[in-house]
């Protein structure tokens, strides 16, 4: 992978995408459901309910990717978001296990999209399909990045969790995210958008902001509507 130099007193675009989205990341930090995976107290219908849509997300992330690792530059670019793509794919069927599993309770009915879930998706896909490549590419960044920033303030009380619980769910996939592989892969993406960057037009980087804040939004709907569902108007 290439990783684009930077001088000492630059700033990396993706430091300007970070700071944008400020006031939704401390929202994020401060959500009911984050604090209560951390500790492991989140009801078991809730966290169901987290796993069931992000098993839903990761399809949809899995084909953003790979549109992405079309329209990528060159082919060592390519090969990364293909990967993630696969990584998607594969953190999807995990769920799956965790889902036929006994440790949530059984299922009332087939999984649907939540209006969060379903807007995120669709606006990760159509954007990586229709938005050139840099600004799809910091459209899918948050993905990565946030995960990992919350899962870094979540893994001590997770590590707690799993003291006195070794196979406690919550504390598992907390410790999956706070984990040196998947910091590792973030900040591949970082450079990635990074080089993308330097290499756009003023435009396209102004659009590139829009598009990261669009999707932490997204990032910030997605986990709260896990225990502050938002029904669909009519119920199929």
């Amino acid at each position: 992978m290439t990783t684009p130099v930077h001088s000492v007193d630059s700033v990396r675009h993706t430091d300007r995408l970070w700071e944008a989205t400020a006031e939704l990341r401390a929202a994020i930090d401060d959500l009911k459901f984050l604090r209560l995976l951390g500790d492991g107290s989140l009801p078991l219908d809730a966290f169901r309910t987290y796993i069931e849509q992000d098993e839903l997300y990761l399809a949809g992330y899995a084909k953003a990717l790979s549109i992405l690792a079309s329209k990528a530059p060159d082919a060592t670019t390519a090969a990364f978001w293909a990967a993630s793509a696969a990584g998607a794919v594969e953190e999807a069927s995990l769920h799956h296990s965790l889902l036929s599993s006994d440790l949530l309770p059984n299922a009332n009915s087939r999984a649907e999209h939540s209006s969060a879930c379903l807007g995120y998706v669709s606006y990760l896909i159509a954007t990586a399909a229709t938005e050139p490549y840099a600004v799809a590419a910091a459209a899918v960044l948050p993905c990565f990045w946030i995960y990992a920033d919350v899962a870094v303030r979540l893994s001590g009380a997770a590590r707690d969790v799993l003291l006195a619980d070794p196979e406690h769910p919550y504390a598992r996939w907390v410790s999956t995210y706070d984990s040196e592989e998947f910091r590792t892969v973030v900040d591949g993406a970082r450079s990635l958008v990074d080089e993308a960057a330097t290499l756009a037009t003023e435009a396209q980087r102004e659009a590139m902001i829009r598009s990261f804040v669009s999707a932490t939004r997204y990032e910030l709907m997605f986990w709260d509507t896990a225990l502050h569902p938002t029904p669909w108007p009519v119920s199929l």
